[in-house]
C-alpha cells in the first residue's frame, strides 16, 4: 500500500467524534434496556425479583461469564478458519483481535460497524474491501445455520414446544444458504442492477464479493466452521439452562436452548441493534409460556443479556483500542 493510500486511509477512518456517537448510543441502549427490566420488574413484585437475583453468588456470575467466554473463542476460532481459507495472511492472534474488537460495534443498527474489522484487515494487508467482504458474510452465515440447527433439534426433542420455532429455523436456515451461494448471490445483484439501473460499481463490487464465497466451499471448512458455531452458541444456551435452575426454575435443557435461541434470532429479525428490546421481550414472554413467574423471567433475561450480548461488547471495548493501534503500526 503506498504512502499516499495509507494517509488517506487513515485520514478518513480516524473519526473520533463517531467513535464517541458509537459509545453514546451503546450507552443510551443499555440504559434503556435496564429501566425497562426494572420498570416490568417493580410492576410485577419488586423485592421477589431482588429476591431472586440476590440467590446468584460471584462464582455463579464467573460460571455464566466463562461460558459466554466459550461462544467467543470458538467463534473466534471459525472467524480464523475462514480467513485463511481465503487467504489472508493474518495469524490467530490477529484474526482473533479483529473479531473480539468488532464486538464493539455489535450495537449499530444491522451490525453494520462490526465492519470496521474490515478496515483493519484492509490496513494491515491492503485488501480492498469487497475481497473481504465475503469473510464478514460468511461468518454471519454460518452463525444463522449454527443457531437455525440448534433451534431445529431443541425443538425437536423439547417437551414444550415454541410456536413460530421451526419457521425461524428456516428462515435462518434460508438467509444462511441464500448468503453463501455465489452463484445465486452474483444473479440477484444483476438483476438487482438491471431493474434499479443504478450504482453500477456497488452491484460489480457485489458480484466480485460473491464470487470469492467459493474459498468457503469446502466440506471440511463447512463442517468445521458449523461444528465450531454450534459449540459456541451452545454454551450460551447452557449458561442460560443453569442460570435459570439457580434461580429455582425446572426447565429441561432442550426448552432453555430453544427459547435462547429463539429469542436470539428474533431479537436478530427485529433488525434493531444487537436484537435488544425485542430479544428480551421474546425471551421473558417464552419463560411466561412455560409457567415461569415474571420474578424469574425478568431477572433471568437481564442476568442473561448482561452475561452474553453486553459482555461480548465489554470485551470488544477493551479490544478495540489495541486493535485500532496494531492497525496504524503498519
Amino acid at each position: 500500500m503506498s504512502t499516499a493510500n495509507s494517509t488517506s486511509t487513515t485520514a478518513n477512518d480516524a473519526s473520533p467524534g463517531r467513535r464517541w456517537r458509537d459509545i453514546a448510543l451503546l450507552g443510551g441502549l443499555f440504559l434503556l434496556v435496564i429501566v425497562g427490566l426494572i420498570g416490568m420488574a417493580a410492576a410485577t413484585g419488586w423485592e421477589e425479583t431482588k429476591a431472586q437475583l440476590a440467590k446468584l453468588t460471584y462464582w455463579q456470575v464467573l460460571i455464566l461469564l466463562a461460558l459466554s467466554l466459550v461462544n467467543y473463542v470458538f467463534r473466534g476460532l471459525r472467524w480464523h478458519v475462514f480467513a485463511k481459507a481465503l487467504g489472508l495472511n493474518t495469524g490467530l492472534s490477529q484474526n482473533m483481535r479483529h473479531f473480539l474488537g468488532g464486538f464493539a460495534m455489535s450495537v449499530t443498527p444491522g451490525r453494520v460497524g462490526e465492519l470496521v474489522r474490515m478496515r483493519w484487515i484492509r490496513r494491515e494487508t491492503g485488501w480492498a474491501f469487497e475481497r473481504t467482504a465475503p469473510l464478514v458474510l460468511v461468518d454471519r452465515a454460518s452463525d444463522l445455520a449454527a443457531m437455525a440447527l440448534i433451534l431445529a433439534g431443541s425443538a425437536a426433542v423439547s417437551a414444550s414446544g415454541v410456536a413460530g420455532a421451526v419457521p425461524v429455523a428456516i428462515l435462518a436456515i434460508l438467509a444462511a444458504f441464500v448468503a453463501t451461494r455465489p452463484r445465486l448471490l452474483s444473479g440477484l445483484a444483476t438483476h438487482a442492477h438491471r431493474a434499479l439501473g443504478i450504482w453500477p460499481r456497488l452491484f460489480a463490487r457485489v458480484r466480485r464479493a460473491a464470487r470469492s464465497l467459493g474459498s468457503f466451499a469446502s466440506p471440511r471448512i463447512l463442517a468445521v466452521s458449523l461444528v465450531l458455531g454450534i459449540l459456541g452458541w451452545a454454551a450460551e444456551g447452557l449458561a442460560f439452562h443453569q442460570l435459570l435452575i439457580w434461580m429455582g426454575a425446572e426447565i429441561g435443557v432442550p426448552t432453555a436452548l430453544l427459547i435462547f435461541t429463539f429469542a436470539t434470532l428474533a431479537g436478530g429479525l427485529t433488525g434493531a441493534p444487537g436484537g435488544i428490546g425485542g430479544a428480551e421481550i421474546a425471551m421473558i414472554g417464552l419463560l411466561s409460556m412455560q409457567g415461569i413467574a415474571p420474578e424469574v423471567s425478568i431477572p433471568a433475561t437481564a442476568v442473561i443479556r448482561v452475561t452474553t450480548l453486553w459482555f461480548a461488547i465489554g470485551i470488544g471495548l477493551l479490544v478495540f483500542p489495541l486493535a485500532e493501534r496494531n492497525s496504524l503500526k503498519v
